[in-house]
């Protein structure tokens, strides 16, 4: 059986290697010809699995009856045309959570420190309480971070009770984080649901964070309100018409990243292994490879705190120590300043550093120190009573 697997897909040859021949293509350049002889398709959220990719293979008479996605979102995959095809799919649902989550706190933590500001003194609007927003509210009320939640179809089916719209959500809080999937059309479209009337209503001082999918945002009307006030602040790891962002709303954020707020090392295997699982299930064989075969140690394992200091400062320490968001801001501004901006886009993703999550990072606090626990642990780090 020959596997066709996305080239940054990792661990692919340990996880699909013993299935089957597992060819590796980059996810850009996969087309009907790769797919000729393939039984099963591996990819992320970069290869688009359209009508046209399934009849061109189809009609080279491509055995193809499963394709996984390592990735949550689904919106680069036609669910229908593989339904009418006969053909099996498998996504990978929640894997990249937690990294996600890690991500916002980072960033909002260096936002507010840059600005003089106490990230547990603020209110936290979350658009979108799916995998990401509910793990995101979680973490955040462990903290005791005040927040709001927002997500109109959870509401729809569950209830208004936690809920909140849109505008009140905007009303209400210092900090809006985006956690949506693309939805084109529908009662509940998300494609420009930060339109340019509500970008219009953020607050001055406002924090605006999107890691959830780029055309949420109006990003021409985003720019347009930087340009002219400056009064707020934006932290972008996604945007419109990616890998060929707009190269001067990238300038103009505090904080922009190549859509790599997930791309933790747990969270990349995790969603490798999730379709490695389907994958099995779906040739009806056991499973012969664990997550936990798959990850490394941390090269970073253990923090000791002996004293007490300002809580934000030890909790900035041990966010840096595990994930420094200025890095990936810092690359993405080189990558963006050469002649191939969308190439430079792409190939900060597919060369993504090493990157560990706050889980895997234990702070043991002696002392006086150990009145910090509840922030630390709150925020993700495992944390270790002296």
């Amino acid at each position: 059986m020959k596997i066709v697997v996305d080239a940054n897909v990792p661990a692919a040859d340990a996880c699909f290697g013993p299935l089957g021949e597992v060819v590796r293509v980059p996810g850009r350049e996969i087309n009907a010809h790769h797919l000729a002889d393939a039984s099963a398709l591996v990819i992320r959220s970069i290869t688009q699995v359209d009508e046209a990719l399934i009849n061109q293979a189809r009609s080279l008479g491509s055995p193809l009856s499963f394709v996984g996605s390592c990735t949550i979102g689904t919106d680069h995959v036609s669910l229908e045309a593989l339904a009418s095809s006969g053909i099996a799919f498998a996504s990978a649902p929640g894997c990249n959570a937690e990294p996600v989550v890690d991500y916002v706190l980072a960033a909002l933590a260096l936002a507010c420190e840059r600005r003089g500001e106490s990230l547990l003194d603020k209110r936290v609007g979350i658009l979108g309480v799916g995998n990401v927003g509910e793990r995101l509210a979680a973490r955040l009320a462990a903290m005791g971070v005040a927040h709001e939640l927002c997500d109109p179809p959870r509401a729809d089916r569950e209830g208004q009770q936690g809920f909140v719209d849109l505008d009140t959500l905007i009303e209400r809080c210092d900090v809006l984080c985006l956690h949506t999937p693309l939805v084109k059309e529908g009662p509940h479209a998300t494609r420009h649901l930060l339109d340019a009337e509500r970008i219009e209503t953020l607050k001055p001082g406002s924090l605006l964070l999107n890691a959830g999918r780029g055309d949420c945002v109006d990003g021409q009307a985003l720019s347009a309100r930087l340009e002219r006030d400056n009064d707020m602040t934006a932290l972008l790891d996604v945007w419109e018409r990616e890998p060929a962002i707009d190269l001067t709303l990238a300038r103009q954020v505090m904080l922009g990243t190549p859509h790599i707020a997930g791309h933790s090392l747990e969270g990349k295997l995790r969603g490798t292994h999730q379709i490695y699982q389907a994958l099995v299930k779906h040739l009806g064989v056991d499973e012969a490879v664990t997550l936990q075969e798959l990850l490394p140690p941390p090269a970073l394992a253990r923090m000791t705190w002996q004293r007490a200091l300002p809580v934000e400062e030890v909790l900035r320490a041990c966010m840096r120590a595990v994930y420094e968001p200025r890095r990936d801001h810092d690359r993405l501004a080189q990558a963006l300043a050469t002649s191939s901006p969308a190439q430079g886009f792409d190939q900060c993703r597919a060369s993504y550093p090493l990157r560990r999550e706050f889980s895997t990072l234990s702070v043991e606090l002696t002392g006086e120190a150990q009145g910090m626990a509840k922030v630390l642990a709150g925020a993700g780090f495992r944390v270790v009573s002296g």
